[in-house]
């Protein structure tokens, strides 16, 4: 590899093995990736533009820079031998354009053009696009575990072939990749048809992938009359099943895609003060749920001085200013993540103004008069200002963790789809699964801890019995909460102490406990780091990932 200075080092993260590749894809926002031969080094033109972008655009947590060494890394074999440039785009790990040659102007246009859009993502102000090379638009996606029953639906018109119950069983015994796709230049029809605004889309899309698999944006995108005909162009008819039919599609996104329908959701940080804290945290948390907010996330905490002059700069020019600082590092504040339809707006008109005096005047109905102490003359309760305030610091005050997870062979498929939904809806993303036969390689790596113990060959049969589903997981204290919501080890235990957990629901011995995961932080990096290595050499198992794709034929429309 090429010799680097200290300063390059800083600016580009090094990306030398499939390992790093992949760890890189975990990356939040842009990572603008610098391809390149081992023997000729990185493009050393650019990195004057980079550090300008760095440095002018001040967007640390949502764009990055890398260089990566395509001899040693899979995924990039394809440019393996050729001496031009090429700069990819990764967006929250999907590879979505690519730069040939070092044209500074164009990719100076293509970060600027993509940082913009994360931030009015983030921000709420806009959908995040999903634009694939043929000009269709994915609206929303999702991978599950489809029961039997929703493949006798999805295929309803092929129930009178000959071996359509072998069908049904093929179907219902692997992931699902589903889609709505709409065509990029008629998506206003679409969501007229479907009788709601493109503003009320939910903020964000699930951004996850079975396989890393390469989306590039094109500037002159080929129109197609059908997403059927372009896929059978492009050969891939028999991987994918398209519903085309308006009034069909749109009973399916009903069914999978629910969300589509309802406002948007906002997410925002409230912070509930030391005062209240020790008085009357129990009934605020109550009248939050009165109000329809989803408590996604709380944490409490001491504020350092620093924090505390930064979530109360409003009053910095007031006279009781110290008082307020000496108030917010006295004890511990509870900072929270909320989530419901116009959380923004709604949070702030039940908390009220930033002054007691001024909502005593104006709206003496609201928590800030409700909950007023002694003589500080301020909002008991702060929330974010903007969704980009809230989006900043949530990931301040409850930066994301990794951890590894495993349901066991043993659980059924329907099972495995119920708890991959209990995962999302309790807040983790899920930027890697595969389904996989363990190696004993690949089981001593996972359970590292226990593989001395006896009853390790116990736990090896199990394991053994079938395919496992392998998962990396994220969220604010991830290890932590993951363990929660597994429940403890024995099933039994677990109906007693935590009747909500996924062991109380679907365990029924220890060893069948259906989940694993990593029990502290350093057996979670080790599951993920070494997992990842012995992954490499594993194929999924061998059903077929069929991918269910509901569109629309916007020709019905006239």
């Amino acid at each position: 590899m090429a010799t680097k200075k200290r300063g390059e080092v800083q600016l580009q993260a090094i990306i030398n093995n499939q390992t790093l590749w992949d760890e890189m894809l975990l990356n939040k926002g842009l990572t603008v990736i610098d391809v390149y031969q081992a023997w000729c080094g990185p493009c050393k033109a650019m990195q004057n533009l980079f550090r300008k972008l760095k440095n002018e655009l001040n967007e640390d947590e949502i764009l990055h820079f890398a260089v990566a060494e395509v001899d040693n890394i899979v995924t990039l074999q394809s440019f393996k031998d050729k001496c031009e440039p090429v700069f990819l785009f990764s967006l929250n790990g999907k590879i979505i354009s690519m730069v040939k040659g070092a044209n500074a102007p164009l990719v100076n246009a293509k970060v600027i053009e993509l940082i913009n859009e994360e931030k009015k993502v983030l921000a709420g102000e806009m959908v995040r696009p999903e634009v694939t090379e043929a000009g269709f638009v994915i609206e929303a996606e999702d991978m599950r575990i489809l029961r039997e029953a929703d493949v006798r639906d999805f295929y309803s018109l092929l129930e009178d072939q000959p071996d359509f119950e072998d069908f049904v069983s093929f179907m219902a015994t692997g992931i699902s990749y589903l889609l709505v796709i709409s065509q990029g230049n008629r998506k206003q029809d679409v969501f007229e048809e479907l009788d709601f605004e493109p503003e009320n889309l939910p903020e964000e899309s699930p951004e996850n992938e079975l396989e890393s698999k390469d989306i590039i944006r094109s500037l002159e995108i080929k129109k197609w009359g059908s997403l059927q005909e372009y896929l059978e162009q492009q050969h891939l008819s028999q991987l994918c099943d398209v519903e085309d039919n308006a009034t069909i599609a749109n009973k399916f996104i009903n069914i999978y895609f629910p969300e589509l329908k309802k406002m948007a959701t906002e997410k925002i940080m409230a912070l509930i003060r030391p005062a209240l804290v020790q008085e009357n945290k129990e009934h605020i948390l109550q009248i939050i749920e009165k109000e329809d907010f989803k408590i996604l996330m709380r944490r409490q905490l001491v504020l350092s001085e620093e924090e505390a002059q930064i979530l109360c700069k409003d009053y910095e020019n007031e006279p009781y200013f110290n008082d307020v600082i000496e108030s917010m590092t006295s004890g511990p504040s509870l900072a929270l993540v909320l989530v419901r339809a116009n959380a923004l707006k709604h949070w702030k008109n039940m908390i009220g103004p930033k002054s007691v005096e001024e909502a005593r005047e104006y709206i003496p109905e609201c928590l800030c008069v409700q909950f007023a102490k002694g003589s500080l003359p301020i909002n008991q309760l702060y929330g974010s200002d903007s969704l980009e305030a809230a989006r900043k610091e949530i990931q301040y005050f409850f930066p994301a963790q990794c951890t590894f997870g495993l349901i066991k062979p043993h659980v059924s498929y329907n099972d495995k789809d119920t708890i991959l939904r209990m995962i999302k809806k309790n807040g983790f993303e899920v930027p890697y699964l595969k389904e996989v036969l363990l190696t004993q390689e690949l089981a001593d790596c996972i359970y590292m801890s226990i593989k001395s113990k006896d009853f390790y060959k116990d736990v090896l049969a199990v394991l053994f019995e079938g395919p496992s589903v392998l998962m990396i997981l994220t969220r604010w204290d991830a290890i932590t909460e993951w363990k929660r919501l597994m429940g403890p080890t024995n099933p039994e235990e677990a109906r007693l102490l935590s009747p909500d957990s996924i062991r109380a629901r679907f365990g029924t011995s220890i060893l069948h406990n259906v989940v694993h995961g990593a029990s502290n932080a350093f057996l979670a990096g080790e599951n993920i780091r070494k997992g990842l290595d012995l992954l490499q050499n594993l194929p999924n198992i061998s059903f077929r990932q069929t991918c269910h794709t509901i569109s629309y034929n916007l020709q019905l429309k006239s």
